[in-house]
């Protein structure tokens, strides 16, 4: 009977709060967002205030790797000419893609490389230090495999109708 009276006790103090909890067991409300304000940022370290400024900043990069890096142009006139004899030999759609992705992926890899390579330079200035060696070397080790990688699905895909088209020349 203890447990009777306890019980409804408990169900008459939990009905009675239910419509009134303290704020501190009340569902949390969000918080407002903070208000974005836009200020013209010119430097590149800065948040870029708009998304077109954000391209603007990729684009920066893209043109100082093609500019500086002499890999860089390699892999984007490779890439540009693996894509060109896909469509010149009739490749499907997916094994243009396919190239296209491996081609991006070697781009991408050598973007990163550099990006590393500059803050090793940064960080050790004109000092040597094995762990910036190495981090180089994985860096460029890694573009390596990538674009080793990529000359292999080029070949698989473009040799053989570039094989046909050259044998149907002759003949």
């Amino acid at each position: 009977m203890t447990f009777n009276k306890t019980h409804s006790s408990n169900s008459q103090l939990l009905a009675s709060t239910s419509l009134s909890l303290p704020q501190e067991l009340s569902m949390p409300r969000p918080n407002k967002p903070d208000p974005v304000i836009k200020t013209k940022r010119d430097l590149a370290w800065c948040i870029a205030p708009t998304l077109l400024i954000s391209f603007k900043y990729a684009w920066a990069g893209f043109r100082y790797a093609f500019i500086t890096q002499r890999n860089f142009r390699i892999h984007t006139i490779i890439g540009t000419l693996a894509i060109s004899l896909g469509v010149f030999l009739h490749l499907t759609l997916v094994e243009l893609a396919v190239i296209g992705l491996t081609s991006g992926l070697v781009m991408a890899l050598e973007l990163l490389n550099t990006a590393i390579e500059s803050v090793v330079d940064l960080t050790v200035k004109q000092s040597y230090h094995e762990l910036a060696r190495i981090a180089k070397d994985c860096a460029a080790g890694a573009v390596l495999i990538s674009a080793l990688t990529s000359v292999f699905v080029a070949g698989v895909l473009l040799v053989p109708p570039l094989l046909a088209r050259l044998q149907s020349i002759v003949q």
